[in-house]
């Protein structure tokens, strides 16, 4: 059987690191409550010359050197976002003309947080069904450009960066081999109103700012969450007790604890970086992995699952063996 293998993952964030301290200078908000409620202690916030296609380009970068490879030989590449940095042409293409390349299929997928999952799964189909053979995989946004600074409870929530992976199909004689095992995607349209953006092109002709409910997010959150975690493995045939690694959305420090609760997870076996780099959205799955594979935690032959929930709502997992 063919399987899509992650062979190499970047991550890039911009140059300004943000802490609580210095976002009460200018919020009616404190260090002190930020975390009680976040679990967030910085963001990193796009400046001047920094967009959403040159963060996930840098990403594409790092996972490129990691893997080994040059940027010529990408046949496919997706990136996930809301925060574009044009209505059109899809960021992809500019990102696909900053790396170099000069003709790959390049287009963009919006899941918003759950918009690297989508993305993952894209390309796992476009893999195993011989459309191409090697992919960037991006999640990039910049939502400090569509926040409403004046309300404590949503700014202080996100940050900017993104992550990429690269996928390359490797042929497995087995279910032991390396790759994708399963990918689980749900949307449910009917809670629009819980977390999204009032503006758009067809309706005010505006960005719009985030708009958000946190308490009802929370609620469906830890439930989505662990229900399509508990889905991907069973179709993957494990168990939680298999899994070594779960790379969650970084939207809250309280609903990844919840989940992992409600799973029956230890802590330590949950990837945590909500704490440096906030809610980055679509980014923060992708740019959590890279931190973990770097710092060593996460080791080829392990079981990693991915899993995140966004406006839509959307939600999915995605389990690996690394």
């Amino acid at each position: 059987m063919i399987r899509s293998v992650v062979i190499g993952t970047g991550s890039a964030l911009p140059a300004r690191r943000v802490s609580n301290a210095e976002l009460a200078e200018q919020v009616d908000t404190s260090d002190e409550w930020i975390v009680e409620r976040t679990g967030i202690r910085f963001r990193h916030i796009a400046g001047e010359g920094e967009t959403t296609a040159t963060l996930a380009a840098d990403a594409c970068r790092a996972a490129l050197t990691a893997a080994g490879i040059e940027a010529e030989s990408i046949d496919l590449i997706v990136l996930a976002t809301a925060t574009p940095d044009q209505t059109f042409p899809a960021s992809a293409t500019k990102v696909q003309a900053m790396l170099g390349i000069d003709d790959c299929v390049a287009f963009d997928v919006a899941a918003v947080c759950s918009g690297f999952l989508y993305a993952v799964q894209v390309v796992d189909s476009m893999i195993r069904s011989g459309v191409a053979k090697r992919a960037l995989v991006i999640g990039a946004e910049t939502f400090s450009r569509i926040l409403d600074w004046e309300d404590r409870t949503t700014c202080v929530l996100f940050g900017d960066g993104a992550g990429a992976i690269v996928l390359e199909a490797r042929e497995t004689a087995d279910d032991g081999g390396r790759g994708i095992l399963t990918t689980k995607l749900h949307a449910d349209g009917r809670h629009n109103e819980l977390l999204y953006v009032d503006g758009g092109v067809s309706t005010t002709g505006t960005v719009g700012k985030l708009r958000m409910k946190g308490r009802e997010v929370f609620r469906h959150a830890v439930t989505n969450l662990a229900s399509v975690m508990t889905e991907s493995l069973a179709m993957a045939g494990l168990s939680s007790e298999q899994v070594d690694w779960v790379v969650p959305h970084q939207a809250n420090a309280r609903i990844l604890d919840a989940t992992a609760r409600k799973l029956g997870l230890a802590a330590g076996k949950v990837v945590v970086t909500v704490d440096q780099h906030a809610n980055t959205s679509a980014a923060s799955v992708p740019l959590a992995l890279d931190v973990a594979v770097r710092d060593g935690r996460v080791r080829q032959g392990q079981i990693v699952v991915l899993e995140a929930m966004g406006g839509g709502f959307t939600w999915g997992a995605a389990v690996i063996r690394f």
